[in-house]
Formats: C-alpha cells, sequence, structure tokens
C-alpha cells in the first residue's frame, strides 16, 4: 500500500455540503492501489462505554487520472455533524487513515485522531443559480453578428462580410443585429447569450473599456439594449455581459487625467504607477495587462475604485435586468475585491451568475464566496486535443476529464462553463481540419457532459477561422451558405439535453471501458440511464452491450442482437 499518495481534506473538494442535510467525502490513493475503501463515521458526541460509536460505507471509485484513483460518497448525518476517517484496503493489507495518520485499527478512544466535519450549516452550501444547469449558451461578439442599423456604423465600416477580419475591422455589427435574428437563436434552442463587452470602446472588442456605465454608440443606445434585453426574456433567454474589472482601456478618463498630471493626479492611486511621471513607451512603466500600454492596470484595492466597479456591477442588474458578469482576466483581481462584487450583486439579483474567466486551477474563487463558476477551459483543452488535433489518446483524455471532474465539488460542476471556441481561440471546425464528423463527435459530447454548455456564434452552420482575427468573421445570414445539417445536429443535441432526465445537466457522469479507442461514459439520473458510445476513428468498432432501446445514432452505425457496431467518426446513445 502506497500510504504517501493517500490524500484528503476537510473542505474545499474533498469534503463539502452539497445541500442544506447532505456532505459529500472523497479521497486519493494511488492508482490501482485499493482494492476497496470504506467510510467509517459518527457523531461526535455518541459514545458508549468510553467507545466512539461509528458505522461504515462503501465508497465508490469515480474516477482516475495518471496517478490517482477518487472515490466518493455521500451521507446525510441525522445531527448535521461529523467525524470520520478511511478504512484502505488492497490485497496485501488494510489500513485506517485518519487525520492523525494511519492506524491499523479504528481508533475509537481518540475522537480528535477523525478527520472533522464541525456542523452543516446552510449558509456554508454552495448556491450556484440553478437556472445555469439547464441553459445553453450562445456567445456573440456585438461587432460581428449583425448589422440591424447601419446608422450607427463607426467611420471606415466595411460592407457585411466583404473581407476577412483585421485586427482593426469594423463591420457595423449592433445591438438591433441581435434583435432581429432572436427568432433564430430560439430555434437552434439557446436559453442564455454571453456578450463580449458592449461598453464605450476605441476598439472593436471593446476590451478597452473607456466608460462602464455606457454603451458603445456602434451598438445602439440604452433604451435599445433594455429593448434587447426584454426581448431575450420574453423568449426565455438570459443575458451575460462581459466586465472588464483588471484593467481600463487607455482613454479612459482617469488614465487620461494620470497621463497629464503623473502622480499629482486625483486618480493617481486607480492605477499602480512605478514613477511620477507616466510614459507609455517603449513599455509602459505602470502595470498593464500583458505589458500593453492601451490596458492600465486598475488598483482594485483603491476605494474609489472598488466603489466605482461595484457601482457598475450594481447599475446593469438594476436597470436593465441582466441575468449575469462574465468576469474578464477575473485571476489578476484581488480576492477582497470578488468578494464585495459578490455580495453586491446577489443582494441586488440572488440568481445572478457570476462566471470568472480563469485558465488554471481555480478553487480559491469557487468557495462560495466569489464565483459561481469558470470557463472550463481543461475541458476546453482535453476535447480539442482527443477529438480534433488527435494528439492525445483515448486514456490520456479519460484522465485529464478525471482530473478536472476531481479539482471541484459537484455544485461548482454542475454550472461549469464548457466551451469549445470563443473569440480567443479558432473556431471548433477549423480545430478539426473542417472534418465535419469530428465536429458533431465534439459537440455531441459537450452537450451530454456536465455543466452548461456554450457555442460561439456561427459554429453552428459551420463557420471557419483561425486565431484572432480570424475567429472573428462576420456571421453568415445567407441560408445557402450555412450548413443547415450542422446547424440541424446541433438543434437535435440541444433538443436532448433539455427532454431526456439523464443527457444533460441531471445525469451523473463517468466513464466506461470498451478499449482504448471507443470512447463510452454512463450518464446516469434517478429516472433515466444512458450510455453513449463514440468512435473518433477510422474503423468500425463494435461494443457487446444490451439495450432497452437506441435513443439516437448516426446513420451508419447499426444494432444486432449481440451488440452494436458503431461506424467511423459514428455514434450511438442507448437507454439501458
Amino acid at each position: 500500500m502506497i500510504k504517501e499518495a493517500v490524500f484528503h481534506r476537510p473542505g474545499n473538494n474533498f469534503a463539502y455540503a452539497y445541500d442544506s442535510e447532505t456532505i459529500h467525502i472523497r479521497l486519493r490513493t494511488k492508482k490501482e492501489d485499493m482494492r476497496r475503501v470504506t467510510l467509517i463515521h459518527g457523531d461526535p458526541y455518541i459514545w458508549k462505554k468510553g467507545e466512539w460509536q461509528t458505522e461504515e460505507k462503501p465508497m465508490e471509485k469515480t474516477g482516475s487520472d495518471d496517478l490517482f484513483d477518487y472515490w466518493f460518497t455521500s451521507l446525510q448525518p441525522p445531527y448535521r455533524r461529523l467525524r470520520y476517517s478511511f478504512k484502505l484496503e488492497n490485497e496485501k493489507e488494510t489500513a485506517v487513515f485518519t487525520e492523525k495518520g494511519f492506524f491499523t485499527e479504528v481508533p475509537l478512544d481518540e475522537i480528535d485522531y477523525h478527520f472533522c466535519f464541525p456542523f452543516l450549516n446552510s449558509a456554508d452550501v454552495f448556491k450556484a443559480p440553478q437556472w445555469v444547469k439547464d441553459t445553453i449558451w450562445y456567445q456573440i461578439f456585438p461587432e460581428r453578428f449583425g448589422n440591424g442599423d447601419p446608422s450607427l456604423n463607426p467611420e471606415g465600416t466595411l460592407p457585411w462580410g466583404s473581407e476577412e477580419p483585421e485586427q482593426d475591422s469594423f463591420f457595423g455589427g449592433d445591438f438591433q443585429g441581435v434583435i432581429d435574428h432572436l427568432d433564430y437563436l430560439t430555434q437552434l434552442g439557446i436559453t442564455g447569450i454571453y456578450f463580449t463587452p458592449i461598453f464605450k470602446a476605441h476598439s472593436n472588442h471593446k476590451y478597452d473599456t473607456t466608460d462602464y456605465m455606457e454603451i458603445d454608440p456602434q451598438f445602439g443606445d440604452k433604451e435599445t439594449f433594455r429593448k434587447l434585453v426584454k426581448a431575450c426574456h420574453e423568449r426565455g433567454i438570459r443575458v451575460m455581459l462581459d466586465a472588464v474589472f483588471n484593467h481600463s482601456g487607455f482613454y479612459f478618463s482617469p488614465f487620461q487625467d494620470v497621463l497629464k498630471r503623473g502622480k499629482n493626479s486625483p486618480y493617481s492611486e486607480w492605477f499602480h504607477l512605478w514613477e511620477d511621471k507616466v510614459s507609455t513607451s517603449p513599455a509602459p512603466n505602470y502595470d498593464a495587462f500583458a505589458f500593453e500600454s492601451y490596458m492600465p492596470k486598475l488598483n482594485t484595492e483603491n476605494s474609489e475604485v472598488k466603489q466605482y466597479l461595484l457601482d457598475v456591477a450594481r447599475y446593469w442588474i438594476e436597470e436593465f435586468d441582466i441575468d449575469g458578469w462574465r468576469l474578464d482576466v477575473a485571476n489578476e483581481v484581488d480576492h477582497s475585491f470578488w468578494r464585495e462584487f459578490r455580495r453586491t450583486v446577489k443582494e441586488i439579483k440572488p440568481d445572478a451568475y457570476i462566471l470568472g474567466e480563469i485558465w488554471h486551477d481555480s478553487m480559491p474563487w469557487l468557495q462560495g464566496d466569489q464565483f459561481d463558476a469558470v470557463m472550463n477551459y481543461p475541458f476546453t483543452n482535453a476535447v480539442i486535443h482527443f477529438f480534433a488535433k488527435r494528439n492525445i489518446s483515448l486514456t490520456r483524455f479519460k484522465h485529464q476529464l478525471a482530473h478536472v471532474q476531481h479539482m471541484y465539488p459537484a455544485p461548482v460542476n454542475e454550472v461549469s462553463f464548457n466551451l469549445l471556441g470563443s473569440h480567443d481561440t479558432p473556431r471548433v471546425l477549423t480545430y478539426a481540419e473542417e472534418h465535419k464528423p469530428t465536429a458533431k463527435l465534439m459537440y455531441l459530447f459537450q452537450m451530454s457532459y456536465e455543466g452548461t454548455p456554450c457555442i460561439y456564434y456561427g459554429d453552428e452552420v459551420g463557420m471557419t477561422g483561425g486565431e484572432d482575427p480570424g475567429c472573428r468573421k462576420c456571421m453568415i445570414w445567407e441560408e445557402n451558405e450555412q450548413d443547415q445539417e450542422l446547424f440541424t445536429f446541433l438543434q437535435t443535441m440541444i433538443s436532448l439535453r433539455k427532454t431526456e432526465p439523464a443527457f444533460g445537466s441531471g445525469g451523473s457522469f463517468q466513464f466506461v471501458d470498451y478499449g482504448e479507442e471507443l470512447l463510452a461514459y454512463e450518464k446516469r439520473s434517478e429516472e433515466q440511464t444512458l450510455l453513449f458510445f463514440i468512435n473518433p476513428s477510422e474503423q468500425s468498432k463494435t461494443a457487446e452491450v444490451s439495450a432497452k432501446k437506441v435513443m439516437k445514432s448516426d446513420h451508419y452505425s447499426t444494432v444486432q442482437n449481440d451488440g452494436i457496431v458503431i461506424a467511423p467518426y459514428g455514434y450511438v446513445i442507448i437507454e439501458k
């Protein structure tokens, strides 16, 4: 038994309150080292004749990565208190793992030897908005979705889709262009829109905000935005805005004052200045996002900056009834600010969704006091590398996702923002080298995975494009140029996610082993169990399995008496 690999922490993603009655417990052990793991648990105040009274509950192995196995169980302690340890068994020995180390027997005379979950306080339950689990997001880059009001076009606007975009191209996308196509989004099955920044800025991408309280005039005015939000809500579509609180734009008026007056400016403490006089070249002498002189970093520890940004967070919810905030470069802003941000937002709209842009392990932000979720880039990268780039094995893919699944508590995973592409990445079909069957398998996996999926505008009709600016082409609205078959496929996957209990957010996810080249996983809910088979290879694959019924498959895969044959780049979904 490799005891050095055994790990548990009585908090974070290893022990947490799932709801007001239920506690989730996880344990990590060396891969393939344990035959059985049992949770030993009891109330710390129930003793008889000098011995602590315990019960045992088997733990389930819920996944493995390259190095470790992960074990899980849930329980509902009647008095909401818990002391616990783990009985570990392999072929050679049995050991009891406690907070004080390993023992050969359960130490029943010393309660402080055991891990402690002191009390399940309802205030400590991670409370993400429940509506997010069932939301299908659609990311819109407003400058490129639809030009509905040409009178708003900035100077130098190009005819819609007339040429490949450059870093500084303008094509005139606006709010009216979104309103004009809301019925299209409803037809696809979209129930949430994530807008990249809409506030006043100089660039086409608007991540260089110059006024956080004003709409950029090229998109329309506040009344048009109010009309847009209202029209979305009438169709059951939530609206999430993108906020850049890590840095402002170069032409943000406080920074312009700092450029003129340096540390004599009343706004000098709004930024991180290194010297008395501010210089932008050859490199900025102040903190800036990625050393970009036109994106000076805001000092969110400054009380005036903090109040200004919290007023921004409050204003757009109170005045326009938006449903969430996506927070750009969220990991570079101090935790104290985000705690105040959450309190401000949740006081106004308790079920608002707070989503952070963080590309790495985000547990420090996901403890119930800051964000509801983060953009799930580890999921994105695993899917891209396995399906599209084909440079990792199925085993490696499963290990990567198992690691991600066990990084966070289940309530976080349920609302994790799962994307395949965005304004920062190549498009899905480009990643897949324009091989549509591969792209379809990626969408199937995304739509059937736990969390909340997001489609980048135009991907559903086969748009292509590489890194920025190639991924920011104008939306194609001519139906004869759209891939209608791909649209219908995604429409079907979204419909299954909404109508089948185990397909989407209602089903727990677990990989099933059917060999090295056939991806299989099970989704299970109280009402239904589904088994998914995906064949991302050029050869047919077979699987021996009995099915109550075939829910969905591609046109070439077949079901036989003794199993199923999955065609190259095919899939079969069966109900057990």
